[in-house]
């Protein structure tokens, strides 16, 4: 019990690390802003799991309280910055299940990662954008959408790829998933 809280201490901990001093970068007043923190989603999902994509859904709320950004809408991103890094923990569970192994060393499986960070963009876009676009009409829905999109997967792909290659084939640690015992029929 003392390794779960200290290991979520720590991942809050480093989510306010990368989130605090890019607040500032605001596209759509009081809505959305340029997140780099958002490289930690499947970083969040596939190292630490369902309490990983708990604490970065629950640490972008927090971040939405602090910034004075809390609106109706808040709800539908909480749902949504848990959808993301889940859905590519699934992808890529449903994928080893299958033979294929979560590994960046190979430019197709650089594809493959990048496509599970897009299709995770768009499942979060889908979450948010309409919560946002019902309650607040004045806001443009589609420079809503496309700013959730860019946010959630050009940082990931920019940046969180070579960091997940760094955390994985040098540092070793193991994912969720490199954990996971399948039985794979060849």
């Amino acid at each position: 019990m003392k390794k779960k809280l200290l290991t979520s201490l720590i991942l809050i901990i480093f989510y306010l690390m990368v989130a605090i001093p890019f607040k500032v970068m605001v596209v759509i007043p009081g809505f959305t802003d340029i997140r780099p923190v958002t490289i930690l989603g499947p970083i969040f999902g596939l190292y630490f799991g369902i309490p990983g994509c708990i604490i970065f859904a629950f640490m972008n709320l927090v971040m939405d309280i602090v910034g004075d950004s809390l609106r109706w809408s808040s709800i539908a991103g909480l749902v949504a910055n848990f959808a993301g890094p889940f859905f590519i923990l699934m992808f890529w569970k449903k994928l080893k299940a299958k033979g294929v192994e979560l590994t960046l060393k190979t430019p197709g499986n650089v594809g493959l990662f990048s496509l599970s960070l897009i299709l995770a963009a768009l499942l979060e876009a889908v979450i948010i954008t309409p919560a946002v676009a019902l309650t607040y009409p004045d806001v443009n829905a589609l420079t809503f959408a496309i700013s959730v999109i860019a946010n959630t997967s050009i940082f990931p792909i920019c940046f969180g790829i070579p960091i997940i290659i760094i955390i994985k084939e040098e540092i070793k640690w193991k994912t969720c998933i490199d954990k996971m015992k399948f039985d794979v029929i060849k």
